[in-house]
């Protein structure tokens, strides 16, 4: 399978154990994570080809997270090291009608500070594909638009298909700074994910449902697909999960899985990185949106960012199988 290059920021997370409050833990359970780096490790654990671009101090945690990725398959060659810290971020576990909550620790990091002469953008993308970033990326550092900007530039003078998850995050700027950046970018990609909300608060999509959205996305920027998440959440502890995929004016909804939550975060791009998988392999879009909502579904059911599931549970999942029995 062709060669993904996914480019953002990973954090050290230090999350509370057994639902406790920050107030009550006395020890954090430490995992990585950050959204373009989960959608390469999805990749890598279906069997696919991907490669992580980011920048990481020179230091033992820089060094713990590089053994994590390559251990999870990742290819690691264009990680540029230096700069003062990693980027942290605390989780704590909601419970029935308490919600989670998430603290973020990222100011002054090695990838807050990197530079546009950091990456070689022609070097990265040899031999590869696709290309994926997602919407926190450039709200990083002032900096940070201007290296997407030469990230894109440079795949699509390479001929590489580009997706974009709009991961819309308020605690890093406000939808009016993040529709003037990356309103000018849109038009280089190829594949969009986007909740319904962010569309209508980012991009000021006023449609009456999916498909206008879907359509409106389309028309304005040329986008080839659209993948829209849907999630209904009845509680901090229980879910409801799918996806509907758009294409060529058709509309291909998965269907929904009800779960019991475990770990709710990277289950969007858990989503992700399953349909760039799917669609890279060739799947039909139906095939490919049941087989990226089967993946992100599961990912609700495992600690820590990354979705450590294997191909073969996905696919018996989107094939319809109702999972969790003990398997003997």
């Amino acid at each position: 399978m062709s060669r993904v290059v996914t480019f953002g920021e990973i954090m050290l997370r230090l999350s509370t154990p057994e639902h406790q409050r920050f107030a009550q833990a006395r020890e954090l359970e430490l995992h990585f994570g950050g959204a373009e780096a989960n959608v390469a490790v999805m990749i890598a654990q279906l069997g696919g080809d991907a490669e992580f671009v980011t920048k990481l101090p020179a230091n033992e945690l820089g060094d713990r997270c590089l053994a994590e990725l390559r251990q999870h398959r990742v290819g690691t060659s264009g990680v540029v090291r230096g700069g003062r810290r990693i980027g942290v971020y605390f989780v704590e576990h909601g419970a029935s009608q308490r919600a989670g909550q998430v603290i973020y620790d990222r100011a002054e990091s090695a990838f807050a500070q990197a530079a546009r002469s950091n990456f070689d953008w022609d070097k990265a993308f040899r031999s590869a594909a696709w290309f994926h970033w997602s919407g926190i990326t450039p709200a990083i550092s002032e900096a940070a638009p201007d290296i997407v900007a030469d990230a894109l530039n440079a795949a699509k003078r390479l001929g590489l298909t580009v997706s974009f998850d709009m991961n819309f995050r308020a605690k890093l700027w406000s939808p009016e700074e993040a529709g003037a950046t990356l309103l000018p970018l849109m038009p280089l990609v190829d594949v969009f994910v986007c909740g319904l909300d962010e569309a209508r608060t980012v991009f000021r999509i006023d449609a009456a449902d999916e498909a206008e959205t879907a359509a409106a996305l389309s028309e304005r920027f040329g986008f080839r697909t659209v993948l829209i998440p849907h999630r209904d959440s009845q509680s901090a502890s229980r879910t409801k999960s799918g996806a509907t995929l758009f294409r060529e004016g058709h509309a291909y909804p998965s269907r929904m899985h009800e779960i019991d939550i475990v770990d709710r975060v990277g289950a969007g791009d858990a989503l992700t990185g399953a349909l760039i998988f799917a669609l890279l392999r060739g799947d039909v879009p139906q095939q490919a949106v049941e087989f990226a909502a089967a993946a992100g579904a599961l990912k609700h059911t495992i600690r820590g960012d990354f979705n450590l599931v294997t191909l073969a549970e996905v696919e018996a999942l989107a094939l319809g199988g109702h999972g969790g029995r003990l398997r003997r």
